[in-house]
């Protein structure tokens, strides 16, 4: 669409959407759930179990997953049990101030569970907060 200005000059409007913001905003959004990822529970799929007092996660630790074949991993990668101290060793943080997560199937042998939690203590780690989840409402009346 053109228009004659006072002078005589014809101009042009301008008809065209800045697609600027919109390619900022998207970029913002990508970066946050690029940081936020990590931040979620971990991938593996694991039924912990059920209690009555359940605090909030509220800080990122080290996640040690227990899944119902006994499989052992840490932070979503498998680990064999035995080297579990020595992985735990390495995350470049004094023992003795580290705490980590431990997530466990409910359907896991208390045999299997001590053992890795043998395997945590022989690391120097004594902060060890295990995962459940809150029992239902509708269950506990």
């Amino acid at each position: 669409m053109a228009f004659t200005t006072f002078n005589g000059q014809t101009r042009s409007s301008l008809a065209e959407i800045n697609i600027t913001p919109l390619v900022d905003v998207v970029l913002v959004l990508l970066v946050i759930f690029m940081i936020t990822e990590p931040v979620l529970q971990s991938g593996i799929e694991v039924n912990v179990p059920k209690t009555r007092t359940v605090k909030q996660i509220t800080e990122q630790r080290m996640v040690v997953i227990i899944d119902r074949d006994q499989n052992v991993y840490l932070n979503d990668q498998p680990v064999n049990v035995h080297d579990l101290p020595e992985k735990l060793r390495q995350a470049g943080v004094d023992p003795a101030h580290q705490a980590i997560y431990l997530r466990s199937d409910e359907r896991v042998p208390f045999g299997a569970f001590a053992s890795v939690m043998d395997a945590v203590k022989q690391s120097g780690i004594t902060n060890v907060s295990i995962v459940t989840q809150p029992l239902d409402s509708k269950a506990s009346n």
